[in-house]
């Protein structure tokens, strides 16, 4: 389900039984899709100083506290996560959910500034959250990794409002839960750009104007006219040079023979 208070138009859940738990997505090079990576980033942008601020952040907007370098939020399922930053499994998940939010933040400034230069571009922000397999190793598959998902869910919630803020609401999202972990340097989709200079090339082609098609046409009916014409006259030509062939000369018909 998606996290409480998300508000959507519309949204459809199913689980999918795939092949592969990878998929290739193709786009097409050039300018027409503009394509952000998030929740990649780590922090490595962010020093420490600007770490504590964004975790500061990140508790007032879910009605946390950050206080000693100890993140506490008070989850919808009626329990309390405490992260310790001292610990390396609760500063790594906690780190990873900062910078996907620093990260969605920069999409929607890159998103504002295309749009304030009209360019009519398709918008393509892909990411992935890795932060609970640190969870996940450190406390096991239940108790505060799921607690974390949990936050990660509330996380989740306030980066869909901004983006649904941000376009207007003429946005399309597609979120996978995977319970395969795949090593840091793989991703489950993986984005081609593919080249369309022949199909550009058709765009870009003019079209011709309704007078012009028809004096193609018309130029095209007359030069086949003319052609079947002289054929026809090339055939009655012969014709009436044959049957008028004198018959007392050597000729190839009469093998050299004279009948005179």
């Amino acid at each position: 389900q998606l996290p409480a208070g998300v508000k959507v138009g519309s949204y459809i859940r199913s689980d999918v039984v795939l092949d592969s738990i990878k998929a290739d997505v193709q786009l097409p090079e050039g300018d027409e899709v503009s394509m952000t990576s998030v929740g990649e980033s780590e922090g490595s942008e962010c020093n420490a100083a600007c770490m504590e601020k964004e975790i500061h952040d990140l508790a007032s907007k879910l009605g946390g506290s950050y206080v000693d370098e100890e993140l506490t939020v008070d989850l919808a399922s009626g329990t309390r996560l405490n992260l310790h930053m001292a610990k390396k499994a609760d500063r790594e998940f906690t780190v990873k959910l900062v910078s996907l939010v620093r990260d969605i933040r920069g999409a929607v400034e890159m998103h504002t500034d295309l749009a304030g230069r009209m360019k009519n571009q398709a918008e393509l922000i892909k990411g992935r959250f890795l932060g609970i397999k640190a969870l996940q190793e450190q406390y096991g598959p239940d108790g505060v990794a799921q607690q974390g998902m949990e936050l990660f869910q509330m996380t989740l919630g306030t980066i869909l409002d901004s983006l649904q803020g941000a376009y207007q609401g003429q946005i399309v999202g597609v979120l996978l839960f995977n319970g395969v972990s795949l090593p840091e340097s793989e991703a489950m989709l993986n984005v081609k750009f593919t080249s369309r200079t022949s199909r550009l090339l058709e765009e870009n082609a003019p079209t011709p104007s309704p007078t012009l098609i028809v004096e193609i046409l018309l130029v095209r009916s007359t030069l086949a006219w003319i052609t079947g014409i002289i054929l026809l006259i090339s055939t009655l030509l012969g014709m009436f040079f044959l049957f008028n062939m004198p018959i007392t000369r050597d000729t190839l018909l009469y093998s050299n023979v004279k009948l005179d």
